[in-house]
C-alpha cells in the first residue's frame, strides 16, 4: 500500500560475510569520483569485508557515485522490454527483436544496443543459441520465467567483454555453501538459469558451478532499481561492500537511463563509523525482517533494533493485551524465533497473557492479507481497517504504520478528497498521521531519508489549508499566524532539501520542486502577515 517509500534495498543490497580477496582493486575504486576519500575498507570475522567513515560525514553528503557493472531483470519480474525495461504485458501489440526475437518495446528502443541494455553480444548469443524458440508468447507465466536468465547471462558475457568487472564481480560474496544446503532454492536456480543457459541455449562453455556462483551473488549483493515504472536489479562495484543495520545512516537514488546509484548519509557518521543500509524493509517488524534477512541475505540480524523487544520504543511489532486495559503484548526474545510473546504488565494488573511465535505469525499473516487487498485509494477501507484493529494492534504496529503512510499520502490526492475541498476533520487527520508516522521515521530512519521527505511535504498542506481558512475567519493573533508559517518553512525547506536529490522526474523529484515553489509562495504570505494590525 506504501506509494513514495520505495524501499529498493529491502530486497536488494549485500551480504555480511566477504573473502579478502583483490582488496586492492576494490580500495582503488573506493578513491574514484570524490574529492578526497571518505571511507576506508575493514575485515572482521563477523561481518567480513566492509566499509567505514574516514572522515566526518555530514547529512545528505555524498559517499558513493557509481555506474552498474550489470542490470536486467528482477528475478519476479513481469514481461519487460529487454532494451528499456518497459512493463509489456498491457501492450495490445509485443515487438520482437528481429534478431534474436526477445521482446521489446519498439524497433527503436532507447535501449538498443547500450551497454546497460539489449546490447549486440547479447543479441547475436540469443540469436545463435536459438534462445526465442523456447517461448510461448500466448502464455506470460511461462514467458516470464525465461528472463530470470537474462542478468546471469550478461554477468557470463563480462568474461569475455570485460575481464576487470567480472573479476570485481567473481570476487563477491555468494554463499553457495548455505544456499546448497537450501533445496528449494538450489533447485530453482538449477531449472530456471543454470539448464536453461547449459542445456537449452547450449551455452557449455560455462560451468555449473560459475552460474551458481552468479546467482549467489546476484541474489546477495544487487540493488533493485528503477524509474517511472521500471522495476530491474542492480550490481554494484564498490556499494556491495555497505554493511547492514536495521536502522542505516544512508540512503541512495539511481538515475534514469544510466542507472548510476548515488549513496549519501541519511545521518551525520562519525569518523570510524560502518557506513550501512537497510537490506530489510524498514517499516515491518523485527520477525519479518529477520526472517527475509536469513531467507535471503542468509544471516541473522542482531543489530539494536532487532534485540529491543520494543524496536527502539517504536513498538512496531506490538499488540494491545486482550486481558488488561494498557498492557503491551512484546515478544520475550526477539532474537529467537520461536520465543513467545507476552503482556509486560506485571502480574497484579494483568492475569497474565501470552501467544506462541506460531500463533503470532498466522495471526499476523491473517491481518496481511486484509492489508493486501485494500485499493490503495479506498480511504474507507483504509480508516475502517484502522478502526477494526485498533483494540488489537499498537497505533504503531507496521501494519498499521503501513496504511498511516499510504493515508497521508492520498488524504488530499483523490478525488472526493481534494485537499481544497477538505473540511477541517479530514485535514485535522491527515495532519496528525503524518505527524504520527514522522516521530517513527526519526527512530527508524532517521534523517535526510526520501520517506521524510515525502511526509514532511505532504505535512504542510493541511496545515496552509487551516491556516488560510482561520486568517479569513479571523480567528488567529498575528504572532499564532506567523508560529505556524514558521512551522511550514521548517518542513518545506527540509522537504526540498531531502528531496532535491531525487531523480528530477520521479514523483519525489516532482515533489521537491513544489516545495521549493511553495517556499516561494510562503514569501507573499509572509508579507501579508506583516500588514496585519
Amino acid at each position: 500500500m506504501n506509494r513514495s517509500h520505495r524501499r529498493r534495498r529491502s530486497s536488494s543490497s549485500t551480504k555480511t560475510f566477504r573473502s579478502n580477496t583483490s582488496v586492492s582493486l576494490l580500495e582503488d575504486i573506493c578513491e574514484d569520483n570524490f574529492d578526497g576519500p571518505k571511507y576506508e575498507m575493514k575485515t572482521s570475522k563477523v561481518m567480513g569485508r566492509y566499509i567505514v567513515s574516514k572522515k566526518e560525514i555530514k547529512p545528505g553528503e555524498v559517499i558513493i557515485s557509481e555506474e552498474p557493472l550489470v542490470v536486467g531483470p528482477c528475478t519476479s519480474c513481469k514481461v519487460q522490454c529487454l532494451g528499456c525495461y518497459r512493463d509489456l504485458e498491457n501492450k495490445d501489440h509485443m515487438h520482437r527483436c528481429t534478431n534474436c526475437g526477445w521482446p521489446l518495446c519498439c524497433k527503436k528502443c532507447p535501449g538498443l544496443k547500450k551497454t546497460h541494455g539489449h546490447t549486440e553480444i547479447e543479441c547475436t548469443i540469443l540469436q545463435e543459441c536459438k534462445s526465442a524458440s523456447f517461448f510461448d508468447f500466448n502464455n506470460l507465466e511461462e514467458l516470464r520465467i525465461h528472463f530470470q536468465a537474462i542478468v546471469p547471462l550478461r554477468c557470463l558475457i563480462l568474461k569475455t567483454t570485460d575481464p576487470s568487472s567480472y573479476a570485481i564481480l567473481m570476487d563477491m560474496e555468494s554463499h553457495n555453501d548455505i544456499r546448497r544446503s537450501i533445496p528449494d532454492l538450489w533447485s530453482l536456480n538449477q531449472s530456471r538459469v543454470v539448464d536453461r543457459i547449459i542445456k537449452d541455449w547450449k551455452l557449455t562453455e560455462f560451468s555449473e558451478d560459475e552460474i551458481h556462483t552468479i546467482c549467489g551473488i546476484l541474489e546477495v549483493n544487487a540493488f533493485e532499481i528503477g524509474q517511472q515504472g521500471v522495476n530491474i536489479r542492480g550490481i554494484y562495484p564498490t556499494s556491495f561492500l555497505l554493511s547492514h543495520d536495521c536502522v542505516p545512516n544512508t540512503n541512495h537514488t539511481d538515475e534514469e537511463g544510466t542507472y548510476r546509484l548515488t549513496v549519501r548519509a541519511s545521518t551525520e557518521i562519525p569518523k570510524g563509523h560502518p557506513i550501512t543500509l537497510s537490506y530489510a524493509y524498514t517499516l515491518q517488524n523485527t520477525q519479518r525482517r529477520r526472517e527475509h534477512l536469513l531467507e535471503n541475505k542468509f544471516f541473522e540480524c542482531r543489530c539494536k533494533r532487532c534485540s529491543d523487544p520494543s524496536e527502539l520504543g517504536t513498538y512496531c511489532g506490538s499488540l494491545l493485551c486482550p486481558k488488561c486495559d494498557n498492557g503491551l503484548v512484546l515478544c520475550d526474545n526477539p532474537l529467537d524465533f520461536d520465543s513467545r510473546w507476552s503482556c509486560t504488565n506485571s502480574r497484579k494488573h494483568c492475569p497474565g497473557y501470552s501467544i506462541s511465535a506460531a500463533s503470532m505469525t498466522l495471526l499476523l499473516n491473517r491481518i496481511s492479507q486484509e492489508v493486501d487487498q485494500i485499493d490503495a485509494n479506498d480511504i474507507k477501507a483504509m480508516e475502517q481497517f484502522l478502526q477494526k484493529y485498533r483494540n488489537v494492534l499498537h497505533p504503531t504496529h507496521y501494519l498499521c504504520l503501513s496504511v498511516k503512510v499510504s493515508l497521508s499520502q492520498v488524504y488530499g490526492r483523490i478525488s472526493g478528497y481534494i485537499i481544497q475541498d477538505l473540511n477541517e476533520k479530514p485535514l485535522l487527520r491527515k495532519r496528525d498521521i503524518c505527524k504520527e508516522i514522522l516521530s517513527v521515521f526519526d527512530v527508524i530512519e532517521p534523517g535526510y531519508t526520501r520517506i521524510r521527505g515525502v511526509t514532511l511535504y505532504e505535512l504542510h498542506a493541511p496545515l496552509m489549508i487551516l491556516l488560510s481558512r482561520q486568517m479569513e475567519s479571523q480567528h488567529m493573533s498575528k504572532s499564532d499566524i506567523r508560529a505556524t508559517l514558521k512551522e511550514v518553512v521548517k518542513y518545506l525547506t527540509e522537504a526540498k532539501i531531502i528531496l532535491s536529490n531525487e531523480p528530477e522526474h520521479s514523483p519525489e523529484g516532482i515533489m521537491g520542486k513544489a516545495a521549493r515553489d511553495a517556499l516561494v509562495q510562503i514569501k507573499d504570505w509572509e508579507k501579508i502577515v506583516g500588514k496585519i494590525r
